[in-house]
C-alpha cells in the first residue's frame, strides 16, 4: 500500500485544499468535521460510536485494533441486541460500553469513529469536536486507504441489486474483485489484502456519501440508479438528500466515469456537473451514445454513438420485474470502462439469482406463494414489487415512518392488492388512507409480524401471493430489515404443508 499521508495527533478537523474546485452548481457548505487525511492510529485512544448490525462497526473496530489503537466501542443498544456483531469481535481487545453512551468516551479520545446511522446533530459529537477531538467514519477511512479503483453505486432503489450484479460481472473477468459497503460487508476488514490491480465495488448510501465530502473523494466509476424521496427524517428536505447523493460525482476528475439513469430526469440533469466520461442506461426508449439500453427485448450496449451490440435477451434474467431489467442495464453500462466481453457479461447476468430479502421467493404452501421483499423500505420499492408479481396479492406492509410521501403507495396498494395486512408504526395512517380511498382492497391490522403472517394465511386462497414488502424501515419493531425478512421466512417455513381440517372453511373468508 502507498505511504499514508498522516495527520498529527489531535489535529482539529479542516477542509483539505484539494486540487480541483467543487462543481459550479455545488454549495460547498460548512467545513466538514471529518478528517481529510489519515490519523496515526498506533497508541491512539479511539471511540467507535455505534457498533451496528451491518458489519461497518465490526470492520472498523477490527481494523483499528490491528493498527494498535486502544478502542472503546459504545452503542445505545444492549448486549443482547448486538449479539452477532459482538461475536465477530470475540478475541479482539476492545472496551465495550453498551446500553448507553458516556460523554467522557468522546471528550477524552484522540479520535471518534461515527456509524453512518448516528445523527450528525448528536450532542456527543458536538462535545467531541468542542474538545478538539476529530471525527472519522468507516467508509471515509476506507476511501483513504484503498489502493484499488473504486466503483460506487448509489440510488434510492436498486442499488443493492445493481452492486451485486456489477460485482458478479467483474468477478468473471479474472481481475480480483471485492464487493462491499452498504450491501452488508465492510471491506475495511480486508483492506490490507486489496491491491492496486483489483477492483472494489461499493454500495454507497446517502449517509455515507454525505460524510465523504469531508475527504473530497468520489469513486472512479459512479453509478446512480435513480432518485426518489427517501430518508427525509434524516436529511430534512429532498434537496439535502439529493446533495448528499451527488457527492458520488462531486469530486471525480476527467479520468473518471459516471453512469446515469436516462429515464430519471433528476439524475440525468447531473450530467452537466460530471467532469469525466458520462454513460447512461435506459429501459424506456432511445439509444444512448455510450451506455446500455433495451431494444426489442434485448439488453444492448452502445459505444461511441454508432455501433451497438446485443448482449442478452431480458427474458434470460432470473430476477423478475422491469426494475431488475433497469438494474441489469445499469450494471452493463458500469462495466463498459473495464472492457468486459459481451459473453462474460451475459453469463454473469443470466446466472444471477438475486439478493436475499429482495423479492425473494420463500415457498409455496397450500397453493399460495410467499415472497420476502423486506428490503423494500420506501414506497417506490413496494410499488415496483406490486407491479412485478403477477396474480392476486395479499400485501404485508408498515413500519417506521421516515416522513416519506405515501399518496402513490396508497393508490397502488388499493389498485393492485386484494388485501393489505398492516403492522408497525405507520399502520394506523395507512389504514385510514386506504379506507378513505375505498376500493376492493380489504384492510386488516396486526400487532406483530407473526400475527400479520397468520392473518395473511387466513385471507389467501390458492393462486394468491402473500408479499412482505413493507414500504417503510424496520426500526420500530426490528433491528433492521434483514431481521424482519428472516423472521418472515421463519414464520412462512413453519406453515403447514397440508390443509388443516377446519381451515378449508375459512380459507376464503372476507375481511
Amino acid at each position: 500500500m502507498p505511504e499514508p499521508d498522516l495527520l498529527p495527533h489531535a489535529t482539529p478537523p479542516e477542509v483539505p485544499p484539494g486540487t480541483l474546485p467543487p462543481p459550479a452548481s455545488a454549495d460547498p457548505g460548512p467545513a466538514s468535521p471529518f478528517l481529510p487525511r489519515l490519523f496515526p492510529l498506533q497508541g491512539s485512544r479511539v471511540t467507535v460510536m455505534g457498533l451496528g448490525l451491518f458489519g461497518g462497526g465490526v470492520g472498523v473496530t477490527r481494523y483499528l485494533v490491528r493498527q494498535g489503537a486502544d478502542v472503546t466501542v459504545t452503542d445505545l443498544r444492549p448486549e443482547k441486541d448486538l449479539a452477532e456483531s459482538l461475536a465477530a469481535l470475540d478475541g479482539y481487545p476492545v472496551r465495550l460500553r453498551l446500553g448507553g453512551h458516556e460523554e467522557s468516551d468522546f471528550t477524552s479520545a484522540d479520535l471518534v469513529v461515527v456509524n453512518p446511522a448516528v445523527p450528525r446533530a448528536s450532542p456527543l459529537l458536538a462535545a467531541a469536536l468542542g474538545a478538539g477531538v476529530p471525527l472519522e467514519t468507516e467508509m471515509n477511512l476506507f476511501f483513504k486507504l484503498c489502493p484499488a479503483p473504486i466503483l460506487g453505486v448509489t440510488g434510492s432503489n436498486g442499488k443493492t441489486t445493481t452492486t451485486a450484479l456489477v460485482g458478479s460481472i467483474l468477478q468473471r473477468t479474472g481481475r480480483r474483485t471485492w464487493v462491499g459497503g452498504n450491501i452488508g460487508r465492510s471491506l475495511l476488514d480486508v483492506v490490507e489484502q486489496i491491491h492496486a490491480e483489483g477492483i472494489v465495488v461499493l454500495e454507497l448510501s446517502s449517509f455515507q456519501l454525505e460524510d465523504l465530502a469531508g475527504v473530497r473523494k468520489s469513486p472512479h466509476v459512479a453509478v446512480v440508479t435513480n432518485l426518489t424521496p427517501n430518508h427525509l427524517d434524516r436529511h430534512g428536505t429532498m434537496a439535502a438528500y439529493e446533495a448528499a447523493k451527488k457527492n458520488i460525482i462531486a469530486f471525480q476528475t476527467a479520468d473518471d466515469h459516471a453512469v446515469l439513469n436516462a429515464d430519471d430526469a433528476t439524475v440525468l440533469a447531473w450530467e452537466g456537473e460530471c467532469r469525466g466520461a458520462v454513460r447512461s442506461f435506459t429501459r424506456k426508449g432511445g439509444r444512448p451514445k455510450d451506455g446500455a439500453f433495451l431494444d426489442r427485448g434485448d439488453l444492448c450496449v452502445a459505444r461511441g454513438g454508432g455501433e451497438f451490440r446485443r448482449v442478452l435477451p431480458a427474458s434470460e434474467l432470473r430476477i423478475p420485474g422491469l426494475f431488475n431489467v433497469e438494474n441489469a442495464l445499469a450494471a452493463l453500462a458500469a462495466s463498459i470502462p473495464y472492457d468486459v466481453p459481451d459473453a462474460t457479461a451475459a453469463a454473469a447476468l443470466s446466472a444471477f439469482r438475486g439478493v436475499e430479502h429482495r423479492l425473494e421467493f420463500v415457498r409455496e404452501a397450500l397453493g399460495v406463494r410467499y415472497f420476502n421483499d423486506s428490503i423494500a423500505t420506501n414506497p417506490e420499492s413496494t410499488l415496483a414489487a406490486l407491479e412485478t408479481l403477477e396474480g392476486p396479492i395479499v400485501l404485508l406492509a408498515g413500519g417506521y415512518d421516515k416522513k416519506l410521501p405515501v399518496d402513490k403507495l396508497v393508490e397502488g396498494v388499493s389498485r393492485r392488492a386484494r388485501a393489505a395486512v398492516l403492522f408497525g408504526a405507520t399502520a394506523p395512517d395507512l389504514e385510514a388512507r386506504l379506507r378513505a380511498l375505498g376500493g376492493a382492497c380489504a384492510v386488516v391490522r396486526a400487532s406483530s409480524l407473526a400475527e400479520a403472517v397468520d392473518q395473511a394465511r387466513g385471507i389467501a386462497v390458492p393462486g394468491d401471493i402473500v408479499l412482505l414488502s413493507p414500504a417503510f424501515a424496520s426500526f420500530d419493531m426490528f433491528r433492521n430489515f434483514a431481521e424482519r425478512g428472516t423472521q418472515f421466512k421463519r414464520l412462512v417455513n413453519a406453515l403447514p404443508a397440508e390443509a388443516e381440517t377446519p381451515r378449508g372453511a375459512d380459507a376464503g373468508r372476507s375481511v
